[in-house]
């Protein structure tokens, strides 16, 4: 087979589009306004993100499955090392659950995770520096 499939979207269902829509915009995201029980935007890089309330997503796919968080985990880039910690940081104070506190990664990052409204991971994560680099890796702090 020739066909070389390319990731492009990423559809988030959600419980309440309202609250999740909040959620992302704290994060700094520009989901724009709504329509009926669904949100997009698309990232500089052409790659899109969509939001989409559970019963609006049983429209569009009859096999929905019943709402929960799964294991993926969405990884947003900031610019600086120290975005990470400020972003998490925000994200906690408004009343997020944190799920993976910041700290410098063996692959030269700067990396943390939250948990949306839903229980998607959100992994924040700065550029990669050489220099930053460890092996073997250990494990990731825990969160208090």
């Amino acid at each position: 087979m020739d066909v070389k499939p390319t990731l492009d979207q990423i559809n988030l269902v959600v419980r309440d589009l309202d609250r999740s829509l909040a959620f992302y915009r704290l994060l700094g995201l520009d989901l724009g306004e709504p329509t009926g029980l669904h949100a997009a935007m698309t990232f500089p890089s052409g790659f899109h993100l969509e939001l989409d309330q559970h019963e609006f997503a049983k429209q569009w796919n009859s096999g929905t499955p019943a709402l929960n968080g799964g294991s993926v985990v969405l990884c947003l880039s900031v610019p600086k090392r120290d975005d990470v910690d400020k972003l998490w940081q925000r994200m906690v104070n408004a009343g997020h659950k944190p799920r993976q506190k910041p700290y410098d990664t063996f692959w030269g990052c700067r990396f943390a995770i939250i948990d949306d409204p839903d229980g998607y991971q959100i992994g924040l994560m700065s550029p990669s520096e050489d220099d930053r680099r460890y092996w073997p890796p250990v494990d990731a702090p825990a969160t208090d």
